[in-house]
Order: C-alpha cells, then sequence, then structure tokens
C-alpha cells in the first residue's frame, strides 16, 4: 500500500510539473508572437506611411519671402557697375539691398526637387506635353510621382517663388529644374491655378495666369487653347498653400503682412515717375515717420497681387485693382479711355532677351495689363518690363514709360 501511495504522489507531481512546463512554454510563445506582431504592425505602418500620399510630411513656410536672385546693379545705359552708393543716381535698385532668403534646393534623386526655404516639393522634369489649363489641373491632380499621388497645380506666387531673377533667359535655375521644352524659347509658359477674373483679347472670359519661365513674365493666357498652338506646360507641386498673405492696418497710411513681415504703403504715390524717379522718390520718402523705405523688388510686389480682382472683372463686387481691398490704387484712364489703375515698378531689372543690356524694369500691373489699344490683353496682376526711361529702347509694351510707386519697408 506503502508502495502504490508513493506511485500515486510521484504521478501527481510529474503531471504538476507537465502543466507548469506547458504553462511557461504557452506564455513563452505568446510574447514571442506579441512581439512578431508587433513588428509586423511596425512595418505594415511603415508601409503604410511611404503609400500615404499626405502632404503631412512637408513643412510649408508661409509666407517666407525669397530673393529674386538679382544681385548686379546697372547704369543709365542697362550695363552692369560695380556699385553705388547713397545719393547716386539708380541707387535703391534690388541689388543694393538684397532681400529675401538666398534661394535654395535640394534634389531628392527621385525627379522631385525641395525648396528648402518654402518647404514646397516640386516635380524637377515636367512633361513636354501641351496643356488646356483645366487638362493641366487635372494632370496634376492624378500625378503619381515619387511615391506620391497628391500632387496639385502651383500658384503664381508658387511658381514666381522659383524665379530666379539673376539669371534671365531662363529666368529658372536649370540645375534643379528641367525645361519641358529643352530648350530656351519664348513658349516655355507654365499654367498657374489662378484662373483670371476678368475679361482678356485672348481668352475672353475663359483666361488664366501663367508663368514663363524663359521670359520672367507673367501673363493670362486663353485657358481653353491647347495643342502646340495655345496649350501651355505645368510643374506639378506638393505641399500645403504659400503665398497667403495676411494684412493688418495700422490706421497710419501702412499696412503690415504678419505673413512676410513687409510693411507696405496703404496708397500709392499718386503720380507716374520714370525708373530713376521712383528710386528716388523711394529712397527719400518719410511715409508715417520711417524713412528706410525702397522700391519693391519684382517678388515682392507681385506677392501682394490679388488675382480675384480685376478692372475687367465680369462679377461687379470684383471690379477693381488686383489687389486687396486694404490697398488703394490711383485711379487712370488707360489708352483706350477706359476706367483703370497703373503699374507699378519694382525696383529688378529686365533684358530684352539673353546677352542684352538690362535697358528694362519689371513692373507690375495692378490695372489691366493692356496693349496698344488699352485692351486688357495680359490680364491685371501681370507681370511684365518696360523701358526705364522716355526715349530708352522699347520693350514688348513700349507704351508706357511713367509708372506708380508703392513704398515698402522691412518690420525685423
Amino acid at each position: 500500500m506503502k508502495n502504490l501511495a508513493r506511485k500515486e504522489t510521484f504521478i501527481q507531481f510529474g503531471i504538476y510539473i507537465f502543466i507548469i512546463t506547458l504553462l511557461i512554454f504557452n506564455i513563452g510563445c505568446s510574447d514571442d508572437n506579441e512581439d512578431i506582431t508587433e513588428q509586423v504592425a511596425d512595418e505594415t505602418a511603415d508601409d503604410s506611411t511611404d503609400d500615404d500620399s499626405t502632404a503631412d510630411d512637408l513643412t510649408v513656410n508661409n509666407y517666407l519671402m525669397i530673393a529674386s536672385g538679382q544681385t548686379n546693379l546697372y547704369n543709365a545705359d542697362g550695363d552692369q557697375v560695380a556699385s553705388l552708393n547713397e545719393g547716386d543716381a539708380f541707387y535703391g535698385q534690388d541689388a543694393n539691398y538684397l532681400k529675401g532668403e538666398a534661394m535654395s534646393y535640394t534634389d531628392n534623386g527621385d525627379g522631385t526637387i525641395i525648396d528648402d526655404n518654402t518647404g514646397l516639393m516640386w516635380q524637377q522634369i515636367p512633361t513636354s506635353e501641351d496643356f488646356s489649363w483645366q487638362d493641366a489641373v487635372d494632370y496634376c491632380e492624378s500625378l503619381e510621382l515619387a511615391g506620391y499621388d497628391d500632387w496639385r497645380i502651383p500658384s503664381c506666387k508658387e511658381l514666381y517663388s522659383i524665379s530666379d531673377f539673376g539669371l534671365g533667359w531662363p529666368y529658372l535655375n536649370t540645375t534643379y529644374f528641367t525645361l519641358a521644352s529643352g530648350q530656351v524659347t519664348k513658349d516655355e509658359q507654365y499654367w498657374s491655378s489662378d484662373y483670371y477674373v476678368g475679361v482678356t483679347v485672348e481668352g475672353g472670359s475663359n483666361a488664366a495666369f501663367g508663368v514663363n519661365h524663359v521670359t520672367g513674365h507673367i501673363k493670362a493666357y486663353s485657358a481653353n487653347a491647347s495643342g502646340p498652338v495655345g496649350g501651355k506646360y505645368v510643374r506639378a507641386v506638393r505641399g500645403g498653400d504659400y503665398g497667403v498673405n495676411e494684412y493688418i492696418d495700422n490706421g497710419d497710411g501702412t499696412i503690415i503682412d504678419n505673413a512676410t513681415d513687409l510693411m507696405w504703403t496703404q496708397s500709392d504715390n499718386g503720380e507716374g515717375l520714370d525708373w530713376e524717379s521712383a528710386l528716388a522718390y523711394a529712397e527719400s520718402s518719410e511715409e508715417a515717420g520711417y524713412t528706410d523705405w525702397r522700391l519693391p523688388n519684382v517678388k515682392e510686389l507681385q506677392g501682394i497681387v490679388d488675382y480675384s480682382y480685376s478692372p475687367s472683372a465680369t462679377d461687379a463686387s470684383k471690379v477693381g485693382p488686383a489687389i486687396d481691398p486694404i490697398f488703394s490704387c490711383t485711379p487712370i484712364i488707360n489708352e483706350g479711355g477706359d476706367d483703370d489703375y497703373g503699374y507699378y515698378w519694382t525696383s529688378t531689372s529686365a533684358n530684352f532677351t539673353s546677352g542684352q543690356p538690362y535697358y528694362y524694369a519689371w513692373y507690375v500691373a495692378f490695372g489691366m495689363a493692356v496693349d496698344g489699344n488699352g485692351d486688357d490683353f495680359h490680364g491685371a496682376g501681370g507681370v511684365r518690363f518696360d523701358t526705364k526711361a522716355e526715349g530708352g529702347p522699347l520693350g514688348e509694351g513700349g507704351e508706357r514709360y511713367y509708372n506708380y510707386v508703392r513704398l515698402v519697408r522691412d518690420t525685423n
């Protein structure tokens, strides 16, 4: 009986050990399974992040003002000069101040370029296809590039942020950005998202703005035109909106844009001046008690264009100069005898084509960018150039030598 009792006890003890071992093994396997499950989940999450094409991976700096890129000074003959000092004729041009962040880019090696300043991601090599405006919008929205599918058509201000006015013909850094045609041609025009609210000679009430990265212009084109004759190129962009102004009226005749940290005069100078006189006027101004006013460069002045207004707008509530109504513009009667608003000088010089002297200066049309008949040809908000003085070489427009001034200064 004693032997039987010992045998039963031994069996019970063995069963107990077996159960304990089994429990430990299961727990261990469970921990291993959980580790594997977590690893798979992490890898899936990583894969999901790679495939999830949202702009959350980009930090866009609105509205960090980018330098024009122009670092040379020019005299009355359009030739480069080594230096200009305060009090000299033509002092106060773009290269005297060198405002804005120097352009800087990163090539991702996958057909995309990051603007190190704005944070926007750009399509490096655009298709050579010519689009109507709507087809360009659709192309960008359907584009899948470098694992991203949230591409969009850029605004004028976004496209202009990569324009390089230190180069010219093309006005683009081709180390990073490829031309769609592969050639330096005046047809290198790129659609923007800005549909024109006015009526142009070419497009009627169906026009949209584009940036020409060879000639440097912003013009409104027929939105319905397509193909080699009237179609335009498009360069897609990713990221949150860049170029959104945040105005505050200081109540003293000045407006601050908190997005750019620039202060502007609420009204213009009230009369047309040639370019030399415009520079001198800005340098001597003491508006609102400040003595550091200057003539804005081309990117700064284009940066306050509001493309939702035009003197030729079909919507009565949008009739006016192409600028936020917080500002005022001097009204004029244009070459066609129509109510209009003027052009405004920038401090940035231009040449008519590569290799020629810089006889010209860029201006922004806050009124209609008219042809010789005074008809709205390139749209209010267009950016063109003209000769700096009466009697100088004519540009593409050539009919106005005296333009208005809106002053700017830095607030930081």
